[in-house]
């Protein structure tokens, strides 16, 4: 058994296809299969099996590629005890983020004094909620958001890092009618026009919830991931949206404001998702620390 062959079974766990893992690898397919089948004659068992088309882990697959993690975890922890501190300011740390957190923190992280944080390289990843976890396989951090109701992460896997919880409000121009009431109801914004994002994004989710609240559908005229875009469309059209009451504020022209909805406690958890063997870099504790403060900071705002 070799470190490189657990490390592939670790990442088609994580991707979900040898295609994803061959990419991910810069490899081609045929080595990550032909690697899968050394691992494989290590165990009486099966560690891969076929679901249509896609090779995915059977149950013990899926044991040996989580104690590929605690591997990994091991390895990491050792290493940091014997490079130096300089050499680890000296790497790169990879950063990956929605576009509205992105848009919010990421230049202020490069705001701090000279010294205090290692180069920093910045993504944005426009994925939905089940697709942030994989997205570790490729950067060193991961600011994701999840819905309170939805799946919890999986922290088999992944290190989870909780952040704050940020609320979605109601976006509607200050002229609007509906502006003088300090939180909106179901019953009083389920008529109105609405931009709101494409289905499966935080947006879309809440406005379902109204539309169940109210006992109707509601008029969707636009579908607009951005908040920058979707803000826009609300102060022009005078479209209902809703945003985020923290991270939109900078791409919000003045003349829109937020409403809370009265009965709805709507809003997503923001985290930094990482791989366990991260967590003994000095540098990267540092920069999560420094995103923890930048998130304060705009949470007390």
């Amino acid at each position: 058994m070799e470190l490189h062959q657990l490390r592939i079974l670790r990442e088609l766990a994580d991707l979900g296809s040898v295609n994803a893992v061959a990419k991910a690898l810069f490899v081609s397919p045929s080595a990550v299969s032909q690697h899968l089948a050394q691992l494989q004659r290590n165990f009486p068992a099966p560690l891969t099996q076929k679901d249509g088309r896609r090779l995915v882990l059977t149950a013990e697959g899926k044991l040996l590629a989580s104690a590929a993690a605690s591997v990994a975890s091991t390895l990491a922890e050792v290493s940091a005890r014997i490079r130096t501190q300089e050499q680890e300011r000296d790497t790169p740390i990879r950063i990956a983020g929605f576009h509205s957190i992105g848009q919010t923190i990421f230049a202020p992280l490069l705001t701090y004094p000279e010294g205090q944080l290692p180069p920093l390289r910045f993504s944005d990843e426009d994925v939905s909620q089940q697709d942030f976890p994989a997205l570790t396989s490729t950067y060193d951090l991961v600011l994701a958001h999840r819905m309170p109701h939805t799946a919890p992460w999986p922290e088999d896997r992944i290190s989870v890092i909780p952040l704050a919880f940020e609320p979605l409000d109601v976006a509607i121009h200050r002229d609007h009618p509906l502006a003088e009431f300090k939180e909106l109801s179901p019953e009083q914004v389920i008529d109105e026009p609405w931009v709101v994002s494409r289905s499966g994004y935080s947006p879309a989710d809440v406005l379902e919830t109204i539309a169940a609240l109210a006992g109707q559908a509601p008029r969707i005229e636009h579908r607009v991931n951005d908040y920058a875009t979707a803000g826009a469309l609300v102060e022009a059209s005078g479209c209902l949206g809703i945003l985020p009451r923290y991270t939109a504020r900078k791409t919000l022209d003045s003349t829109v404001t937020l409403r809370p909805i009265k009965g709805l406690s709507a809003g997503r958890q923001i985290d930094v998702l990482v791989r366990a063997e991260h967590l003994h870099r000095e540098p990267v504790m540092d920069v999560i620390e420094a995103i923890r403060q930048t998130i304060r900071g705009l949470v007390g705002a």
